[in-house]
């Protein structure tokens, strides 16, 4: 059984809340890298790198430009099929990339039968929920393109939101098959602008 990662959350009353999360398998993909350019932002020649706008990856082993070379996660946007761009890094005084090199990446998890639910609680034991957010009623949507899980809560509805802080359980569900993926705490900053 996997256990569910802790995600703690804030919602400002009378604001939408949107958390867009993503679920990470632990097979590692690995994609050679045929060039990086000495730009703002930084871009990588990567031939179906298979990575979607907004996973994580790292570079490693690049001979020439090893300012890149990281045991830290980039986040990337793929502009296409055999290019991925790191907007939050400007590479133009960087070494000048000589060869090698390969994207590392967790390969996401296929999302493409799968259906989840929410329930928000003022305390584990509480016997009502407070929100209830489903793939049914339009609270969870599930991307498997963009391989994203994208939590929504409308501004009507966190106006209408009183406690102060409650916990809350995610679940996937694929057929019979129920994987508690986030578990945590719900803290509501009270509204002062309404």
């Amino acid at each position: 059984m996997t256990s569910p990662v802790k995600l703690n959350f804030k919602i400002y009353q009378g604001s939408t809340f949107k958390e867009v999360l993503r679920w990470e398998s632990s097979t590692k993909t690995y994609k050679p890298i045929t060039g990086i350019s000495q730009n703002a932002p930084c871009t990588i020649d990567c031939a179906g790198h298979g990575l979607t706008t907004g996973w994580r990856f790292k570079v490693s082993n690049v001979k020439g430009m090893k300012e890149i070379n990281s045991s830290e996660y980039y986040i990337g946007t793929a502009d296409t099929a055999d290019v991925v761009s790191i907007n939050s890094l400007n590479s133009l005084d960087y070494s000048a990339y000589v060869s090698g090199g390969v994207v590392e990446y967790n390969t996401p998890v296929d999302l493409s039968t799968m259906t989840a639910r929410m329930q928000v609680r003022e305390k584990l034991d509480s016997v009502g929920t407070i929100l209830e957010l489903t793939t049914e009623n339009g609270g969870i949507i599930i991307d498997n393109t963009a391989k994203t899980i994208t939590l929504t809560i409308s501004a009507a509805a966190t106006a209408l939101l009183t406690f102060s802080s409650a916990v809350y359980s995610l679940e996937l569900v694929k057929g019979v098959e129920v994987t508690p993926f986030a578990t945590g705490t719900l803290t509501l900053i009270k509204e002062v602008t309404r």
